[in-house]
């Protein structure tokens, strides 16, 4: 005998059903959101992430961070190597802003502490004003380390204890290993292993200008040697004045090698990538590889004509750092 299902049943029956599609169509579009985001590289937070050059499964590792604390970290990385020094340094003095600041530059601290290495002018480490100043505070951290014999051999406790004189000498220690990632990447020794998604709203006003005042400051006079404009308002090889891009020449060594200049290129592009929200920029390209905010890096590989700037100098021996439009 057949039985027939009251109204009641058959709308209970009838809304699970429906609300076993519902979920079923949420998680489609969860698990294609989630496959778009992993085919276009697009870096979901906000922010700066550094991933380990080893990609393979169980050593892989990450450490995120903010765009403030990582621009810090490639000034602190961009002065240590303009002064020669190793990666092993630049470790160090990143493990000891960590600690110190946690990679800000504020204004306050143990007594008359200021700015990411926690220097007090009345210690003799400079004025308050210049101690504020991360460029100046890390060169004053690397002259005195540099002073410290073996530094490059001792534990990273040691070494920075040598430098600060702090009273909790071994909280250096929980920060090498991220401090060792991030040199890694800020030294170009591991490429494309910086990623930054700058806020899309900025008050900060795009200027190449700007851009070529904070590469000289950082990396030296050097790193721009003087070109005359070119005749097409873009920037030439020796970073001559353009409205919308500078190029960087990657200049090393003699006897450096083809390694040496890659690396360089890398370091160069990291560092435009970590202050891409200070300096308004929006785009940065070394090699086949181009960087654009709020999608990360990406490969493009170009014809030989392609693969040449407007001054006509291949961008293997540059980095095109594009301002924000």
């Amino acid at each position: 005998m057949s039985r027939t299902l009251s109204p009641a049943r058959r709308h209970t029956g009838l809304g699970r059903l429906l609300r076993v599609v519902a979920a079923l169509v949420v998680l489609a579009a969860l698990g294609g959101y989630v496959l778009m985001q992993y085919i276009t590289g697009r870096t979901i937070a906000q922010g700066c992430v550094v991933e380990s050059a080893d990609g393979s499964a169980g050593k892989s590792r990450s450490y995120r961070l903010s765009m403030e604390q990582a621009s810090n970290a490639a000034t602190i990385s961009a002065v240590g190597t303009s002064r020669g020094m190793p990666e092993r340094a630049v470790t160090i003095a990143l493990a000891t802003a960590l600690q110190e600041s946690a990679l800000r530059n504020i204004e306050h601290g143990d007594r008359d502490s200021l700015g990411l290495f926690q220097q007090r002018p009345s210690q003799g480490w400079g004025t308050g004003e210049q101690i504020l100043d991360p460029v100046y505070s890390a060169g004053e951290f690397y002259r005195h380390l540099a002073e410290v014999p073996g530094y490059s051999r001792l534990p990273l406790t040691v070494a920075a204890q040598r430098v600060q004189r702090s009273g909790f000498p071994q909280a250096y220690a929980k920060h090498e290993p991220d401090a060792a990632l991030l040199a890694a990447a800020l030294t170009g020794r591991a490429p494309a292993t910086l990623n930054c998604n700058p806020p899309r709203k900025t008050t900060v006003t795009a200027d190449a200008a700007k851009v070529r005042s904070e590469l000289v400051r950082a990396f030296g006079e050097d790193v721009l040697p003087s070109a005359p404009p070119s005749p097409k308002g873009t920037a030439g090889a020796g970073g001559a004045p353009s409205a919308t891009t500078v190029a960087v020449p990657v200049r090393v060594s003699a006897g450096s090698g083809d390694g040496g200049a890659k690396r360089r290129g890398w370091e160069l592009a990291h560092w435009a990538v970590a202050r891409s929200e200070s300096l308004g920029l929006g785009e940065v390209a070394y090699g086949d590889r181009v960087w654009k905010a709020g999608t990360g890096w990406r490969t493009e590989h170009r014809g030989s004509e392609a693969d040449k700037g407007a001054d006509g100098e291949s961008n293997i021996d540059q980095v095109r750092m594009k301002l924000a439009r």
